[in-house]
């Protein structure tokens, strides 16, 4: 326990208890030491069953019937046997017929003929979709895993090796999928010089120095690593374009790349400089509406897709926070969306373009402006292209409301846009499972255009007949052993391709699938794993930015607490713009009284978020400036409310590191030690943002910390005194 802090959990007896119940239960479950192990092999670990586990399955996995004609099959091939051998310790007799019971049949009707003469219920599948099914075949129990395309097999094949993995019983292997969201694809902020912008996982994966002659294999372990949930799409470099990445320099090695991912299903997207035809083309302006613009584009298109002829299209990130971008000519941000998208639309490839956006004048609240940009030209953008918008109106805060966006436009087809990477949530050294918030995102309701229409509504398309659909997250991914910079950081890059493939999964599930596959089935493990995980994010939310604050993070690196951070170029960069605390209370009026940024939501969400009684206490001060004494569902008022959030943040990190302390037998040492070290960082840190978020706050309040409760460790000046010029992520 952070010292000075009460334990809200009634004393340190019971959890001493806790500790060790669950030694004796790992103990019991643990028969020899758990191999050490670094993190390098994620969710694809294949670690051998036990003679009991695998008993139920060897029998049904006798032989293979796989014909390969295809490089896809080929890969889903080797990724069934690297699975079998590495689960069963046994590899399949390769046949080219079912000839005996236990025969595993993988293919197309095109790639097998023994499919094709099955009744497997293909015909429903959407591109991309499979089945796995248990059928007798030739007189022989057989499990089947097909699909209509290659690539399905080849997602076929690693749900069905995550059912081994899980320990599923052979009934569950009865399946019929397919992805609700048709382009699932992951954004890199990686720069060409290897940095990677919000990035805290080491360097940028993609080795631009040494492409295209050399490929790292750990390429092809990240394209794996994808297919295995569904993900089909990677922008290779950052929004904050670097023009020189269309040059056919760094074309040819972004193709080396699509030549590596190719098989897995994976197409290469780029990053587009708006500015690019003036830095790189020679010409005097960009503007979308010269000719010699437009036709600059359209020659640049057919180079790219020359060298990569499965190039699926350019991302861009225009008139926001210092990028060029058509207004910059007066232009709107369809009329750049439209040029780009003529220019690739001959060789089926799309834009995306960004709704994170800046206008030069500064707005009344911050929170409006892509709503104000952007509906004015619903059903103006050409039929390829797609808008790409934050899961809330501000930029990836611990928690916010939906983004009014959502939606707003039935007319043109809204990508979402999820922060993997943990650029406001304590970066790679905090436990925080991001699964539970997305899936609050995805499943609030916009009543748009009905009760019902949910965010993932509005994804898949169903909501609105979008004839495109696509949602992206940005990666944490990079060149540090285990991928992510910490272990528990893959399970947010795990949950969100599981989401893209289908976001009406529940978090939970989720979260039970990647302890299983990374670390252990140990029921007594996962249970108390994943108990962690789903409270984990709360716990960030309760120590950073409790009751819907937000927008309180050191300036610029956005490391630490920063409540006080104000002037700059732009008010609205600022902390103090965003809490608005002064002596009468706290918090940022959105409803008619202030910005009136309610009335973008449908009007039932705007009459609960505006209603001081209704609104979710979890936005009560995002929508709400309320004074120190307004008493809170709890029966506290606001300050006292604050301080026992802020409080049991602290405490629940406390709970977490003693939680996963316990459970030091249950897997191997390296990757606990990691684990253990990185929760006593976050607990410090936690109280770190609790006490200097108090100590800033109670000088407007003018009140005391309640009874029972610790003043801050140190005085205000000394928290704002710590400056760290040298934090990972910032460039």
């Amino acid at each position: 326990m952070a010292p000075g802090h009460r334990s809200l959990g009634g004393g340190c007896a019971p959890v001493f208890r806790l500790l060790l119940s669950a030694w004796a239960l790992c103990l019991a479950f643990v028969t020899q030491p758990a191999v050490a192990e670094d993190g390098y092999d994620l969710w694809l670990r294949y670690q051998p069953l036990a003679a009991e586990q695998r008993a139920p399955y060897t029998p049904a996995t006798a032989q293979l019937v796989m014909p390969t004609p295809s490089q896809t099959l080929a890969v889903a091939r080797d990724e069934l046997l690297r699975g079998l051998n590495g689960l069963l310790s046994r590899t399949p007799a390769s046949v080219e017929q079912v000839s005996t019971a236990g025969a595993i049949l993988v293919g197309t009707p095109r790639s097998n003929p023994q499919i094709a003469q099955l009744q497997l219920g293909l015909q429903v599948l959407s591109p991309g979709g499979y089945v796995i099914r248990r059928r007798n075949v030739g007189g022989h129990s057989t499990l089947v895993v097909a699909a209509n395309d290659d690539v399905g097999v080849l997602y076929g094949v690693f749900h069905f090796l995550r059912l081994l993995q899980t320990q599923q019983p052979l009934q569950a292997f009865d399946v019929s999928e397919s992805s609700r969201i048709q382009l699932r694809m992951l954004n890199h902020w990686d720069n060409l010089d290897r940095t990677v912008e919000r990035g805290y996982s080491g360097e940028s994966l993609w080795d631009w120095h040494k492409l295209p002659d050399y490929l790292d294999p750990r390429y092809t372990d990240y394209a794996r690593a994808n297919a295995s949930l569904g993900i089909n799409a990677t922008v290779l470099t950052n929004v904050n374009a670097n023009a020189l990445v269309l040059t056919p320099t760094y074309v040819h090695k972004a193709a080396a790349l699509a030549e590596v991912f190719r098989p897995y299903g994976i197409r290469v997207f780029l990053t587009a400089r708006f500015s690019a035809p003036v830095e790189i083309g020679g010409l005097k302006t960009a503007d979308p509406a010269d000719p010699a613009v437009q036709q600059w584009w359209k020659d640049k298109a057919a180079e790219i897709y020359k060298i990569i002829p499965d190039f699926g299209g350019l991302l861009v990130k225009a008139n926001s926070e210092g990028q060029p971008g058509p207004q910059d000519y007066g232009r709107t941000h369809a009329d750049g969306a439209n040029m780009l998208a003529d220019a690739v639309k001959p060789f089926g490839g799309i834009v995306i373009w960004r709704a994170f956006v800046y206008s030069h004048e500064q707005p009344d609240d911050r929170a409006k402006q892509a709503y104000d940009e952007f509906v004015p030209f619903d059903g103006k953008f050409r039929e390829n292209v797609l808008v790409q918008v934050k899961n809330g109106a501000i930029d990836f805060q611990p928690r916010e409301p939906f983004h009014p966006l959502f939606g707003a436009m039935p007319k043109t087809p809204l990508a979402m846009e999820f922060q993997i990477t943990k650029e406001y949530l304590g970066f790679a050294t905090h436990l925080v499972y991001l699964g539970t918030f997305w899936e609050e995102v995805l499943r609030a309701d916009t009543y748009r255009p009905r009760k019902g229409s949910t965010v993932a509504k509005i994804l898949d398309g169903s909501a609105h007949n979008y004839a495109r659909t696509a949602i992206a997250g940005v990666a944490n991914i990079g060149s540090d052993r285990n991928w992510s910079g910490s272990h528990f950081d893959q399970a947010n890059w795990y949950a969100f391709g599981r989401l893209a493939w289908n976001p009406m999964l529940s978090s939970k599930a989720i979260a039970e699938e990647w302890v299983r596959m990374t670390f252990s089935n140990d029921p007594k493990f996962v249970e108390r794993t994943v108990a962690i995980m789903m409270k984990s994010h709360e716990a960030v939310v309760d120590y950073m930015t409790p009751l819907g604050l937000h927008h309180l993070m050191g300036r610029g690196h956005h490391y630490g607490p920063g409540p006080w951070v104000e002037g700059g170029p732009r008010a609205d960069w600022t902390s103090v713009y965003f809490h608005r605390a002064d002596e009468n209370g706290i918090g940022f009026g959105r409803t008619k009284t202030g910005s009136n940024a309610v009335a973008q939501y449908a009007p039932p969400v705007a009459a609960e978020f505006g209603d001081v009684k209704r609104v979710p206490e979890k936005f009560l001060l995002w929508f709400h400036h309320l004074p120190w004494d307004h008493r809170t569902r709890s029966g506290r008022i606001l300050w006292d409310e604050l301080v026992y959030r802020y409080t049991r943040g602290v405490e629940t990190v406390r709970e977490m590191g003693a939680e996963w302390q316990s459970l030091t037998p249950c897997i191997d040492a390296e990757r606990h030690a990691q684990v253990a070290a990185f929760l006593k960082i976050q607990k410090d840190e936690a109280k770190w943002w609790r006490d200097a978020s108090i100590a800033y706050f109670q000088t407007f309040s003018k009140r005391p910390v309640p009874a029972g409760f610790a003043p801050p460790e140190h005085s205000l000046d000394y928290y704002k005194s710590l400056e760290f010029p040298y934090t990972p992520g910032h460039y």
